[in-house]
């Protein structure tokens, strides 16, 4: 039986946001303005690590950082779609996002999509007993490093995730990668020429993929949830 893979980056891609942005914009605007100039000289996961120390020490409770997920822009044609493909039985998923593991798992049960992925590739994020989330970037900073060299961020390499995801559950007859960053463009790179790169437009991905090509898969470009739902309306198999 042919075996399909979708592969999802989350903000921007699967979600209709930024996670890492939307919930400072929401609870504290002022920390998400300071997060614009300080991401110039801190690594971004450390970042949102050190924001979230701060909102914690404000007294902004878990409930109001999970009410506030919950909150965050998640268009229904993406619920439908995705549905749609895993109740057919075909497709594996697997999610490869720079965000973190609780922010992404409280909006997928926010949505009634908790069961959808095989699996969440992310930095790892947990509460403790006072109700901070604890950060941390998926590559230990004090370990060994990831060898990539087209421009992955320090906390992990998309490419090299996704090559292990593929030794340990693979061969697929075709991989379907959804993204719209920068980050996106070393993953997309290593596609053969029967998969697909979903691209939303207007972002990083498309401007590396113009700038620097290389890509031996087919792209196909949207914008709006409602096209992306299009795209994975004609992948059954």
């Amino acid at each position: 039986m042919p075996r399909q893979l979708l592969v999802f980056d989350f903000d921007w891609s699967l979600a209709d946001q930024d996670t890492d942005r939307y919930i400072f914009e929401v609870l504290a605007p002022d920390l998400r303005r300071y997060m614009k100039s300080a991401k110039q000289h801190t690594q971004w996961t450390d970042l949102v690590a050190q924001s979230l120390q701060k909102i914690h020490a404000r007294g902004i409770t878990r409930q109001q950082i999970e009410t506030t997920l919950a909150s965050m822009p998640f268009h229904p044609a993406m619920t439908r779609a995705t549905s749609k493909l895993k109740s057919e039985g075909k497709t594996t998923f697997f999610c490869l996002s720079n965000a973190n593991s609780v922010f992404i798992s409280t909006i997928l049960k926010s949505k009634g999509l908790d069961n959808l992925f095989d699996q969440i590739t992310t930095n790892p994020a947990e509460w403790d007993d006072t109700g901070l989330l604890k950060l941390r970037r998926r590559v230990d900073p004090n370990g060994p490093q990831h060898t990539c060299k087209v421009g992955c961020s320090p906390n992990m390499c998309k490419g090299e995730e996704l090559d292990a995801f593929i030794k340990q559950h693979g061969p697929f007859d075709r991989i379907v990668y959804t993204g719209d960053g920068s980050n996106d463009f070393c993953p997309v790179l290593r596609l053969r020429s029967q998969d697909i790169v979903c691209c939303r437009l207007h972002r990083g991905l498309q401007k590396r993929i113009n700038e620097e090509g290389g890509l031996k898969a087919e792209i196909r470009y949207w914008a709006g949830a409602w096209e992306a739902e299009e795209i994975y309306n004609s992948l059954s198999i």
